[in-house]
């Protein structure tokens, strides 16, 4: 490992403690709030390209190496959408938004075009202008259900119908989403890259 500490490039105190605890007790990590109260705007085109962006702001504020994650919902039928929107889909309105209007956008097609799949993108960059960071991704495929189903979980979790489970994702215990889930499977990678697998 080439390092001992990095921070996490968000002031979200529930992701900054899944990544720990996926990463273990050798890496500190640390949250971007320590550092700063501003949140890059994200103005990439692709996951890919806005966790690049919060990567390097949060080494270039801490002067640490930095993780970001950017994360969403890609629906087959929409092209992919929402895509990097997938958080402010209804215009930043929260997620029973988020997940109206998904229902609403999807509500007469049939359960065999209903495909779709999280995506996570990881970004690790050594210092802020690191000209190779590490790319992790995870995929985690299933399809968007035509009612919400659980309370487990956050976002769309209670659309997003896992078929190897046979469930909702909100219908998952915490620990077994952690394991099977798009953030889960670009985690593994990026330990498998840095030799903590």
């Amino acid at each position: 490992m080439p390092f001992k500490e990095l921070v996490l490039a968000s002031h979200n105190a529930g992701k900054l403690k899944e990544l720990q605890a996926m990463l273990g007790a050798s890496v500190r990590v640390r949250s971007l709030a320590e550092f700063s109260e501003v949140e890059p705007e994200e103005t990439g085109l692709s996951f890919v390209e806005n966790a690049i962006l919060k990567a390097r702001n949060a080494a270039r504020v801490s002067g640490l190496p930095a993780l970001a994650d950017d994360s969403g919902l890609a629906v087959d039928f929409l092209g992919g959408a929402p895509g990097i929107y997938s958080a402010r889909y209804a215009d930043g309105q929260g997620d029973a938004a988020n997940n109206a209007k998904l229902l609403h956008v999807l509500k007469d097609v049939p359960d065999a075009e209903r495909g779709a799949q999280f995506v996570c993108c990881l970004a690790l960059l050594r210092h802020a202008d690191d000209p190779l960071p590490i790319l992790c991704e995870g995929l985690w495929h299933g399809r968007i259900l035509h009612a919400a189903q659980g309370v487990q979980g956050f976002g769309y979790d209670p659309l997003f119908w896992v078929p190897e489970r046979d469930c909702s994702s909100a219908e998952l215990p915490p620990a077994e989403k952690n394991q099977l889930s798009h953030r889960a499977r670009a985690m593994a990678l990026l330990k498998q890259r840095l030799g903590l697998a």
